[in-house]
Protein backbone atom coordinates (compact mmCIF):
# COMPACT_ATOMS: atom_id res chain seq x y z
CA UNK A 1 0.00 0.00 0.00
CA UNK A 2 3.00 2.23 0.72
CA UNK A 3 4.15 1.47 -2.61
CA UNK A 4 1.18 2.38 -4.30
CA UNK A 5 0.67 5.82 -2.69
CA UNK A 6 3.90 6.85 -3.21
CA UNK A 7 3.16 6.22 -7.12
CA UNK A 8 0.32 8.34 -6.78
CA UNK A 9 2.03 10.81 -5.49
CA UNK A 10 4.76 10.82 -8.13
CA UNK A 11 2.35 10.62 -10.40
CA UNK A 12 0.48 14.13 -9.32
CA UNK A 13 4.22 15.45 -9.12
CA UNK A 14 4.23 14.55 -13.12
CA UNK A 15 1.38 16.23 -13.89
CA UNK A 16 1.83 19.59 -12.42
CA UNK A 17 5.62 19.24 -14.03
CA UNK A 18 3.68 18.52 -17.11
CA UNK A 19 0.89 21.47 -16.71
CA UNK A 20 4.16 23.66 -16.05
CA UNK A 21 6.02 22.99 -19.48
CA UNK A 22 2.37 23.19 -21.26
CA UNK A 23 2.68 26.76 -19.86
CA UNK A 24 6.23 27.48 -20.59
CA UNK A 25 5.82 26.23 -24.35
CA UNK A 26 2.86 28.76 -25.05
CA UNK A 27 5.42 31.36 -23.43
CA UNK A 28 7.68 30.23 -26.34
CA UNK A 29 4.79 30.38 -28.59
CA UNK A 30 4.22 34.03 -27.80
CA UNK A 31 7.66 35.76 -26.88
CA UNK A 32 7.75 39.34 -28.13
CA UNK A 33 9.32 39.70 -31.25
CA UNK A 34 9.83 43.85 -31.22
CA UNK A 35 12.47 45.58 -32.24
CA UNK A 36 14.24 42.24 -34.15
CA UNK A 37 15.47 41.93 -37.60
CA UNK A 38 13.00 39.75 -39.97
CA UNK A 39 16.12 37.11 -39.80
CA UNK A 40 16.05 37.09 -36.35
CA UNK A 41 12.44 36.37 -35.50
CA UNK A 42 12.59 33.81 -38.03
CA UNK A 43 15.46 32.10 -36.20
CA UNK A 44 13.81 33.02 -32.98
CA UNK A 45 10.28 31.56 -33.80
CA UNK A 46 11.87 28.54 -34.98
CA UNK A 47 13.88 27.75 -31.53
CA UNK A 48 11.12 28.79 -30.27
CA UNK A 49 8.49 26.23 -31.97
CA UNK A 50 11.36 23.51 -31.63
CA UNK A 51 11.44 24.11 -27.75
CA UNK A 52 7.62 24.49 -27.60
CA UNK A 53 7.13 21.12 -29.09
CA UNK A 54 10.01 19.69 -27.19
CA UNK A 55 7.94 20.72 -23.46
CA UNK A 56 5.05 19.64 -25.28
CA UNK A 57 6.11 16.37 -25.88
CA UNK A 58 7.94 16.04 -22.49
CA UNK A 59 4.77 17.20 -21.05
CA UNK A 60 2.41 14.20 -23.07
CA UNK A 61 5.42 12.03 -21.22
CA UNK A 62 4.74 12.81 -17.95
CA UNK A 63 1.24 12.69 -18.39
CA UNK A 64 1.61 9.36 -19.78
CA UNK A 65 4.03 8.13 -17.01
CA UNK A 66 1.53 9.48 -14.12
CA UNK A 67 -0.84 7.22 -15.77
CA UNK A 68 0.80 4.46 -16.13
CA UNK A 69 1.86 5.03 -12.25
CA UNK A 70 -1.83 5.44 -11.16
CA UNK A 71 -2.78 2.45 -13.34
CA UNK A 72 -0.05 0.52 -11.12
CA UNK A 73 -1.09 1.85 -7.96
CA UNK A 74 -4.65 0.69 -8.27
CA UNK A 75 -3.34 -2.28 -9.79
CA UNK A 76 -0.89 -3.14 -6.33
CA UNK A 77 -4.12 -1.81 -4.16
CA UNK A 78 -6.03 -4.43 -5.80
CA UNK A 79 -3.76 -7.43 -5.28
CA UNK A 80 -2.95 -6.08 -1.56
CA UNK A 81 -6.73 -6.35 -1.16
CA UNK A 82 -7.08 -9.96 -2.00
CA UNK A 83 -3.74 -10.97 -0.11
CA UNK A 84 -5.44 -9.98 2.83
CA UNK A 85 -8.83 -11.37 2.07
CA UNK A 86 -6.76 -14.83 1.28
CA UNK A 87 -5.20 -14.37 4.66
CA UNK A 88 -7.97 -13.36 6.77
CA UNK A 89 -10.68 -15.64 5.01
CA UNK A 90 -10.58 -19.86 5.74
CA UNK A 91 -10.86 -21.27 2.48
CA UNK A 92 -13.16 -23.92 3.40
CA UNK A 93 -16.59 -21.96 5.24
CA UNK A 94 -15.64 -18.78 4.27
CA UNK A 95 -15.50 -17.21 7.85
CA UNK A 96 -12.89 -15.41 9.43
CA UNK A 97 -9.53 -17.01 10.17
CA UNK A 98 -9.22 -17.32 13.60
CA UNK A 99 -6.75 -14.51 14.88
CA UNK A 100 -8.39 -12.18 12.60
CA UNK A 101 -12.05 -13.26 13.21
CA UNK A 102 -11.99 -13.11 17.15
CA UNK A 103 -10.19 -9.34 16.30
CA UNK A 104 -13.73 -8.64 14.77
CA UNK A 105 -15.85 -10.15 17.62
CA UNK A 106 -13.38 -7.87 19.98
CA UNK A 107 -14.39 -4.71 18.15
CA UNK A 108 -18.39 -5.72 18.36
CA UNK A 109 -17.79 -6.31 22.05
CA UNK A 110 -16.49 -2.91 22.53
CA UNK A 111 -18.89 -1.69 20.63
CA UNK A 112 -21.74 -3.18 22.64
CA UNK A 113 -20.25 -1.95 25.56
CA UNK A 114 -19.82 1.48 24.43
CA UNK A 115 -22.89 1.83 22.84
CA UNK A 116 -25.04 -0.14 24.80
CA UNK A 117 -26.37 -2.26 22.53
CA UNK A 118 -27.11 -6.26 22.76
CA UNK A 119 -24.57 -8.82 21.06
CA UNK A 120 -25.58 -12.32 21.11
CA UNK A 121 -22.57 -15.31 20.38
CA UNK A 122 -23.40 -18.42 18.80
CA UNK A 123 -21.05 -20.87 19.78
CA UNK A 124 -21.49 -24.04 16.50
CA UNK A 125 -19.97 -27.97 16.43
CA UNK A 126 -20.27 -29.72 13.73
CA UNK A 127 -21.34 -32.83 14.91
CA UNK A 128 -19.80 -35.81 13.86
CA UNK A 129 -17.10 -34.22 11.31
CA UNK A 130 -14.63 -37.13 12.21
CA UNK A 131 -16.71 -39.75 11.45
CA UNK A 132 -17.24 -38.46 8.49
CA UNK A 133 -13.94 -37.84 7.67
CA UNK A 134 -13.71 -41.67 9.03
CA UNK A 135 -16.56 -43.27 7.07
CA UNK A 136 -16.84 -40.81 3.45
CA UNK A 137 -13.42 -39.07 3.48
CA UNK A 138 -11.81 -36.04 4.09
CA UNK A 139 -13.17 -34.63 0.90
CA UNK A 140 -16.59 -35.55 2.47
CA UNK A 141 -16.18 -33.57 5.54
CA UNK A 142 -14.73 -30.80 3.60
CA UNK A 143 -18.11 -30.51 1.54
CA UNK A 144 -20.02 -30.58 4.71
CA UNK A 145 -18.05 -27.76 6.17
CA UNK A 146 -18.25 -25.56 2.67
CA UNK A 147 -21.95 -26.08 2.88
CA UNK A 148 -21.85 -24.82 6.72
CA UNK A 149 -20.35 -21.81 5.67
CA UNK A 150 -22.82 -21.04 2.88
CA UNK A 151 -26.00 -21.60 5.12
CA UNK A 152 -24.61 -19.59 8.04
CA UNK A 153 -24.08 -16.24 4.99
CA UNK A 154 -27.09 -16.83 3.87
CA UNK A 155 -29.48 -17.61 7.32
CA UNK A 156 -27.19 -13.94 9.41
CA UNK A 157 -26.72 -10.77 8.33
CA UNK A 158 -24.11 -9.37 6.18
CA UNK A 159 -22.54 -7.90 9.05
CA UNK A 160 -22.82 -10.37 11.59
CA UNK A 161 -19.06 -12.05 11.82
CA UNK A 162 -18.69 -15.27 11.54
CA UNK A 163 -15.63 -16.95 12.67
CA UNK A 164 -13.89 -20.50 12.19
CA UNK A 165 -12.71 -21.04 15.54
CA UNK A 166 -11.27 -24.79 15.18
CA UNK A 167 -11.46 -27.64 13.54
CA UNK A 168 -15.39 -28.62 14.09
CA UNK A 169 -16.10 -25.03 15.61
CA UNK A 170 -17.29 -21.73 14.52
CA UNK A 171 -18.24 -18.62 16.21
CA UNK A 172 -21.19 -16.08 15.30
CA UNK A 173 -20.99 -12.80 16.31
CA UNK A 174 -24.72 -11.14 15.86
CA UNK A 175 -25.28 -7.38 17.25
CA UNK A 176 -28.89 -6.28 18.43
CA UNK A 177 -30.54 -10.02 17.85
CA UNK A 178 -31.89 -11.81 20.92
CA UNK A 179 -31.68 -15.32 21.81
CA UNK A 180 -34.85 -16.16 20.11
CA UNK A 181 -34.18 -14.87 17.04
CA UNK A 182 -30.63 -16.15 16.42
CA UNK A 183 -31.62 -19.22 17.60
CA UNK A 184 -34.33 -20.08 14.68
CA UNK A 185 -31.52 -18.99 12.36
CA UNK A 186 -29.91 -21.89 13.83
CA UNK A 187 -32.22 -24.27 14.24
CA UNK A 188 -33.02 -23.22 9.65
CA UNK A 189 -29.38 -23.64 9.35
CA UNK A 190 -29.51 -27.01 10.68
CA UNK A 191 -32.42 -27.98 8.79
CA UNK A 192 -30.74 -26.89 5.63
CA UNK A 193 -28.03 -29.39 6.72
CA UNK A 194 -30.27 -32.08 7.15
CA UNK A 195 -31.81 -31.82 3.98
CA UNK A 196 -28.85 -32.71 2.16
CA UNK A 197 -27.59 -35.30 4.51
CA UNK A 198 -29.96 -36.81 7.41
CA UNK A 199 -26.57 -37.49 9.31
CA UNK A 200 -25.61 -33.67 8.93
CA UNK A 201 -26.39 -31.39 12.06
CA UNK A 202 -25.56 -28.91 13.88
CA UNK A 203 -25.27 -28.26 18.12
CA UNK A 204 -25.13 -24.40 19.33
CA UNK A 205 -24.90 -22.55 22.23
CA UNK A 206 -25.77 -18.93 22.59
CA UNK A 207 -24.79 -16.48 25.16
CA UNK A 208 -25.79 -12.58 25.23
CA UNK A 209 -22.63 -10.16 26.13
CA UNK A 210 -22.95 -8.31 29.33
CA UNK A 211 -21.26 -5.23 30.19
CA UNK A 212 -18.20 -6.55 32.05
CA UNK A 213 -17.67 -9.62 29.73
CA UNK A 214 -14.21 -10.37 27.70
CA UNK A 215 -14.07 -11.81 24.68
CA UNK A 216 -12.84 -14.71 26.94
CA UNK A 217 -15.83 -14.86 29.25
CA UNK A 218 -18.63 -14.34 26.33
CA UNK A 219 -16.73 -17.39 24.66
CA UNK A 220 -16.80 -19.98 27.75
CA UNK A 221 -20.38 -18.94 28.26
CA UNK A 222 -21.44 -19.27 24.59
CA UNK A 223 -19.46 -23.00 24.92
CA UNK A 224 -20.87 -23.96 28.16
CA UNK A 225 -23.99 -23.58 26.95
CA UNK A 226 -23.59 -25.63 24.20
CA UNK A 227 -22.41 -28.19 26.34
CA UNK A 228 -25.52 -27.78 28.31
CA UNK A 229 -27.66 -28.66 25.54
CA UNK A 230 -25.62 -31.39 24.53
CA UNK A 231 -25.85 -33.31 27.69
CA UNK A 232 -30.40 -32.30 27.52
CA UNK A 233 -30.04 -33.75 24.17
CA UNK A 234 -31.99 -30.41 22.86
CA UNK A 235 -30.80 -27.89 20.52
Amino acid sequence: MQTAAERDRAAERRDRGAKGRDALARLHDLEDDEDASREHILLRAERDRARAAADRAKAADDRARAAHDRQHAASQRAESAENLKLATTDALTGAWTREFGLEEVSRELERAHRTGATLLLGFIVVDGLKAVNDAKGHLAGDELLRLLGELLRANVRPYDVIVRFGGDELLCAMPNLNAHEARARFEKIAAGLAAVDADYSITFGLAEADPADSLEDLIARADADLIDVRQSGTS
